[in-house]
């Protein structure tokens, strides 16, 4: 003979309240979040061109960067120019 048993319903009353908490931790969490976004954006709008250059970025990718997207790699380096033939300038050749 097989005897089945049933726990007692648990009350939602408790489920409700742990649902309530969750959802303040998470706007609480998305509210620093987004204050720590604009402190960087207001601290990276503050450097001159130069600077966000040597960093990677250009001004204009400011918010792109700090909401998480890419930069362009090549922004912070030099333009390649064409080395000159020492050995021509020196009369080697």
């Amino acid at each position: 003979m097989t005897t089945v048993s049933q726990s007692p319903a648990q009350p939602a009353f408790p489920n409700l309240v742990g649902g309530l908490i969750r959802r303040i931790a998470f706007g609480a969490y998305a509210l620093a979040t987004y204050w720590e976004r604009r402190a960087a954006i207001k601290t990276l709008s503050e450097l001159d061109d130069r600077q966000l250059r040597d960093i990677g970025l250009a001004r204009c990718h400011i918010e792109r960067a700090v909401f998480g997207g890419t930069a362009n790699p090549e922004m912070g380096r030099l333009p390649a120019e064409p080395r000159p033939d020492i050995s021509r300038a020196n009369g080697i050749l």
